[in-house]
């Protein structure tokens, strides 16, 4: 069947042209009508759009900004520490296990509340030699009376040294056990307790091999002691667990003589010559 053909193909382009032209007027029409009522404006519309994204990337960086720098923190935390460390009572305590630098000794020796005072911060002058202190003399034969009433012989083995003699013993102490080692249990001269005149060394007869030995506060002489040490006036000087306040180890044998009522005081309250004293 033979196709007829199209008479008038230029009126039916116009057709269409006319048909595109006016769909296309009314979209710019209504385009415009819709830009009129919404006062759209493509700025107004990347600014705020922008503004959105500012405010979102800030929400994001806030915590950071408000930290404060380090050098304004530090002064904050010192004041907000500071009360504790002034409850404490201790900012101020020297290391007692640890000797002053510098090799001075004083010229006078220290006295506390009326006790002479010798350990590793308050040392003696070279020239003090009082000898042994008579008062504790008497106390201590006191003592070794009412002991032997019990079948116990007490012995003041070492009493005064002088400074010379402390520097003899020292001086051979850190050559066997080297100075760190000795520091735990002889005084450097000018540091010694002995040479005050008031350090007792206090043993057992027939107890020799426990003498200058912890093993004595187990023998029946050191439980003696032990108990009733402070009637005469006398203080165990280093007691166990205490070589942070005293500065040296526990010595069973070491007493001190400070007076009745001071020794009845640290007695029964469990503490050390340098607590009394409130140095710790």
């Amino acid at each position: 069947m033979r196709t007829r053909p199209n008479r008038h193909p230029e009126k039916k382009n116009g057709y269409i042209k006319w048909i595109i032209g006016t769909g296309l007027g009314l979209t710019m029409a209504c385009v415009a009508l819709w830009i009129s009522l919404h006062d759209w404006d493509i700025e107004k519309s990347m600014a705020a759009l922008t503004s959105t994204t500012i405010e979102e990337t800030s929400d994001d960086n806030m915590e950071p900004a408000e930290e404060l720098p380090e050098d304004t923190e530090t002064p904050e935390k010192k004041d907000s520490e500071e009360p504790e460390k002034e409850g404490t009572g201790t900012e101020n305590v020297p290391d007692a296990t640890v000797y002053p630098t510098g090799d001075t000794l004083p010229e006078e020796p220290t006295v506390i509340d009326g006790v002479l005072l010798a350990n590793k911060q308050h040392p003696l002058p070279a020239s003090y030699e009082p000898g042994e202190d008579p008062e504790a003399r008497t106390a201590f034969e006191t003592m070794r009376t009412d002991a032997l009433k019990e079948g116990i012989d007490l012995v003041a083995f070492s009493t005064y040294r002088g400074f010379a003699r402390q520097k003899e013993l020292y001086t051979g102490y850190v050559a066997r056990d080297g100075q760190e080692a000795a520091d735990r249990y002889s005084a450097r001269p000018g540091f010694s307790e002995h040479q005050t005149g008031l350090a007792f060394d206090i043993g057992e007869a027939g107890q020799e091999q426990h003498w200058a030995s912890a093993s004595f506060g187990d023998t029946e002489g050191g439980k003696w002691l032990r108990n009733h040490a402070h009637q005469y006036g006398f203080i165990l000087r280093y007691p166990e667990g205490a070589e942070s306040i005293t500065g040296y180890m526990h010595e069973s044998w070491h007493f001190r003589y400070v007076g009745k009522e001071i020794a009845e005081e640290i007695h029964e309250k469990e503490i050390t010559l340098e607590e009394y004293l409130q140095l710790h």
